[in-house]
């Protein structure tokens, strides 16, 4: 049986992902709802929103930030940038990781000694989820790689999935079969990173 910190160390960027995935989408659709669920928030705020994108609607989804980024990419540069999209639209789906700034405005309103904490404690949420959600999927035995295309696809995102606008996109989660596994990963020494006090 293995361990959190098993499912923690299995969990890893999976960039070569495919569409050879046997779990039923319904599994899936529920492990994500309750890795965001049960993610703790400041003030249990629960300001995470969550878009999954699956098919026609995954596709369509890295085919936006294709094109915004043919628009910033330099034409000699755009090669490599569409095999990149290319890979991401190569797995099963994608889930758009928001967070609802109507909530955090009003918590702002509520306790205003606490205002200008709630912005970086609605972050502190958005990461806990993302984690919580690539570490459930790991354990399905899906592959998964974190992005940031944020904000330049949010407004054509937004309109094309009908997202409420005080949501704001945060990260996008691509996912899919494991086609290939992750490389080696190397870690910074502990003395540099850690100090314990008696």
């Amino acid at each position: 049986m293995s361990t959190f910190l098993d499912k923690i160390k299995n969990r890893r960027t999976i960039y070569a992902i495919g569409k050879n995935v046997a779990l039923d989408r319904t599994k899936i659709e529920e492990t994500i709802r309750e890795a965001v669920k049960h993610s703790p928030s400041a003030f249990n705020s629960q300001s995470s929103r969550v878009v999954t994108l699956y098919g026609e609607s995954h596709a369509k989804f890295w085919n936006l930030v294709r094109e915004a980024l043919r628009k910033i990419v330099p034409a000699e540069a755009f090669a490599g940038t569409n095999a990149k999209i290319d890979s991401f639209v190569a797995g099963v789906g994608t889930v758009l990781f928001y967070e609802d700034q109507a909530v955090v405005k009003s918590l702002q309103e509520q306790f205003e000694l606490y205002a200008d904490n709630f912005p970086v404690w609605s972050e502190h949420s958005s990461a806990i989820a993302q984690f919580a959600t690539w570490t459930a999927l790991s354990e399905l035995g899906l592959g998964a790689s974190l992005q940031h295309y944020n904000p330049i696809v949010d407004a054509d995102a937004a309109e094309a999935f009908d997202v409420p606008a005080t949501w704001k996109l945060r990260a996008q989660l691509v996912f899919g079969s494991v086609e290939a596994p992750a490389g080696e990963k190397a870690f910074i020494n502990d003395a540099d990173r850690f100090k314990t006090f008696n």
